[in-house]
């Protein structure tokens, strides 16, 4: 089994991409749906959060107010990288076992859907294939404020926030052009689904698994480990 990033920029079509890889039988990671879980309550990450930036970030349930705690964080680097500190290490190590199970299940590829793939480069290492699904400018804005009722002014600025979608366009391996029709969107994602289906990455990967495991019982190791924590 080898690993595909999945990235984008905002309103580009990520999603409806993800979704059609979804349909067609391929596993996908979601680190936005994983996010969320591990700041669930109760959990180690939870309980960091509430003791870092106070029960004030709280909702009346007890669960932790994203958009309060997004704007605590925006304009102060340090509470930002305080957070990340505490989320990412619980994100990688969840999407790690997921990772792993999907391995013993034998399927060739995982998908990893990371919104900020290249932004953080974090992943990037581990990754055989990257896609990016790019729009135009014109067609990614247009779709943002019909999406968010928003102005041009204020879309226009969500999109200057972000790593312009040409650069990372730049960086990956495969692109789905989405600026056109759904069908010719799904035709693209057709082909690329087809491609990796028939990559042989998959069995070096499994070469070296084998090796590891006969020789070290490295995996089965690094796995209950991963599972008892």
């Amino acid at each position: 089994m080898f690993l595909v990033g999945l990235t984008g920029g905002i309103s580009s079509g990520k999603s409806a991409v993800s979704t059609m890889l979804r349909e067609l039988g391929c596993p996908i990671i979601d680190a936005d749906v994983v996010a969320r879980k591990v700041v669930e309550q109760h959990t180690p990450a939870y309980s960091r959060i509430v003791y870092h930036f106070g029960p004030e970030i709280l909702l009346e349930n007890g669960e932790i107010d994203r958009q309060k705690l997004g704007q605590l964080i925006f304009a102060d680097e340090e509470k930002r990288k305080l957070l990340n500190s505490i989320t990412h290490p619980e994100i990688h190590k969840a999407m790690l076992k997921e990772i792993l199970l999907y391995f013993l299940r034998g399927y060739r590829y995982v998908v990893l859907d990371v919104p900020l793939l290249f932004e953080t480069r974090r992943l990037t290492k581990f990754l055989n294939h990257t896609v990016v699904v790019y729009c135009d400018p014109a067609t990614q804005l247009l779709r943002l404020m019909q999406r968010d009722g928003l102005t041009q002014e204020h879309a226009e600025q969500r999109v200057a926030a972000q790593m312009p979608l040409n650069e990372k366009r730049g960086l990956a391996n495969h692109v789905v052009e989405n600026s056109g029709s759904r069908e010719d969107t799904h035709r693209q994602v057709l082909r690329l689904h087809t491609r990796l289906e028939d990559s042989m990455d998959f069995l070096l990967v499994r070469v070296i698994a084998i090796a590891a495991t006969t020789s070290l019982g490295g995996i089965l190791l690094y796995a209950t480990k991963i599972f008892m924590s």
